[in-house]
Formats: structure tokens, C-alpha cells, sequence
């Protein structure tokens, strides 16, 4: 069975299935990097935050998710630590659930991690990311989308490299890759190689080849998603698990094999 076919998991009932990959379990499905001599797909395990339920009660972090998936894909798993979602400035609390998670992902063999914080005015908070980091060792560490809401990019971009951030994961302070485009290519030529800079937000195989072409990146994030009816056959139309605004709850995400090998394509060719 061909790598694409046993990562999307669409037809192993008893390997990761389609849970490694769905997005109602959490999981931001695909990474793809592209290095100078050849393609390399990566799984980027991305916790996200936990969905808050009546009473501010949080569901579990999905540990189980992770080993699952370390059992199952010989690719590096990246895990995001996030406490909840919203804005980028975490109280004292919300830094400590940070601390135990970093600690308990490395302990469940996370082979990279993927978090940020900011300060009130817009900025990398160096000292928090500089602990957090400490405690990441020797894992490499990705700055996420944080960093698109930084009052001052090229700054943001010196710190992360003077922290030591492995790379940065950014949309170019815009609401899109494509949109943030020529901040994406001055970000790539001010970096010069000492950080890596992955494009991500929005990228499709529509798109994919104009972004790596004008930004320069030799990365990309994207989640090469498509929608699957569920396979329940009784169906409660009136209960819903969140808000009204949420994703029906009979329909699932998952990464789609078929993109994920046109995406490839376009990269290949794109080099």
C-alpha cells in the first residue's frame, strides 16, 4: 500500500484511520516541506485548543491521539501547545497548563513542538518563549501563527532567531498566504537561511505553485482537507455540540489523498 493511501488512513480500520486526521479530533493534518533535492512529507500533529464546554470544563489532551499516530507514521510529529484559543497573551495559569503540556508531550515522544506568545503591545514575549524553549529542549521548536499579529514583523523575526526558533510558521500578517505574500518573500530574504520560513494560511493546490515561486520558501503548511459524510445512520438534527457557527456535526475533515498527491506535484515541478 502506497505512503499517501497508509497516511490518510482510508481504508486501515485497524492502523490511524481517519481520527489521526480529522479535524473534530483536533488535528491540523499536513505539513509539507520542500528541500532543495527532494520533497519530504511531514505530519504535523497540532493540538488545538480544547473546546470549552458549559462550566469552562476542558476535554482531555489527546496523548492517546499521539501515540497513536507515533505507532503508526515514521514521519516527525510536531504537537502545538496551546491553551485555548483567542488571543496570544496567556496569564500565569494558561503559561503553567503550557509548561506540563511541553513536558508531557515530550515525554509521549513528540519530535518537535509548535507554540508562541506575545506581550500586550504586540510583540514577541521573549522571556516567556525563552523559558518555554529551555523546557523544549533538545526539541526543535516552530513559532507559530502568533506571529501574524506582531506590531512589527521584521523585529518579531530577529528575536525568534536570536531565541533560537527552528522555524516560523506565518501567513504573512495577512488573512492569507496569498494575501501576505510580499511579506512572506521579505521575511524569506531577511532570514537568510538562519530560520525557516513556512508559508501557511489558505494554500491550496490552486495556489501553491504562485506562493513557493514568489516567496522563495522552500516549506509550506497546508491541510490538503476535504469534507466526508458521516457514516451514522441515526442522526439527532436537533442537538448540536457547540455553537451554532460550529462544523455540522455529521460531517468530518480529513486530508485527502488525492490533493495531498497533486500538492506534491505542483511542489516538485514548482522547484
Amino acid at each position: 500500500m502506497s505512503f499517501l493511501r497508509r497516511v490518510a488512513g482510508l481504508s486501515l480500520r485497524d492502523r490511524v484511520r481517519s481520527s489521526v486526521i480529522r479535524q473534530e479530533l483536533g488535528v491540523d493534518p499536513l505539513l509539507l516541506r520542500v528541500e532543495r533535492s527532494q520533497m519530504r512529507w511531514l505530519w504535523h500533529l497540532v493540538r488545538m485548543p480544547p473546546r470549552r464546554l458549559p462550566g469552562e470544563v476542558f476535554r482531555a489532551r489527546p496523548t492517546g491521539l499521539l501515540q497513536v499516530v507515533k505507532q503508526n507514521v515514521k514521519v516527525p510529529i510536531y504537537v502545538m501547545i496551546r491553551p485555548r484559543g483567542g488571543d496570544f497573551l496567556y496569564s500565569e495559569q494558561e503559561v503553567e497548563v503550557m509548561r506540563k503540556d511541553i513536558q508531557l508531550m515530550k515525554s509521549h515522544g513528540a519530535d518537535g513542538l509548535v507554540l508562541g506568545a506575545l506581550t500586550e503591545d504586540g510583540r514577541v514575549d521573549a522571556e516567556l518563549c525563552m523559558e518555554l524553549l529551555a523546557l523544549s529542549r533538545p526539541l526543535p521548536v516552530t513559532f507559530h501563527r502568533a506571529f501574524d499579529m506582531v506590531q512589527e514583523p521584521e523585529a518579531a523575526l530577529e528575536t525568534l532567531v536570536y531565541l533560537g526558533f527552528h522555524r516560523l510558521l506565518t501567513s504573512g500578517c495577512d488573512c492569507s498566504a496569498l494575501e501576505g505574500l510580499p511579506v512572506i518573500k521579505r521575511l524569506v530574504n531577511e532570514a537568510k537561511g538562519r530560520i525557516a520560513i513556512m508559508p501557511g494560511g489558505g494554500i491550496t493546490e490552486r495556489n501553491l505553485q504562485r506562493i513557493l515561486e514568489g516567496s522563495g520558501a522552500r516549506e509550506v503548511h497546508c491541510s490538503a482537507r476535504s469534507s466526508r459524510d458521516s457514516a451514522m445512520k441515526f442522526r439527532n438534527s436537533c442537538v448540536t455540540m457547540g455553537s451554532s457557527f460550529s462544523a455540522p456535526e455529521y460531517g468530518l475533515k480529513v486530508a485527502d489523498a488525492s490533493k495531498v498527491r497533486t500538492l506534491n506535484a505542483i511542489a516538485r515541478n514548482a522547484m
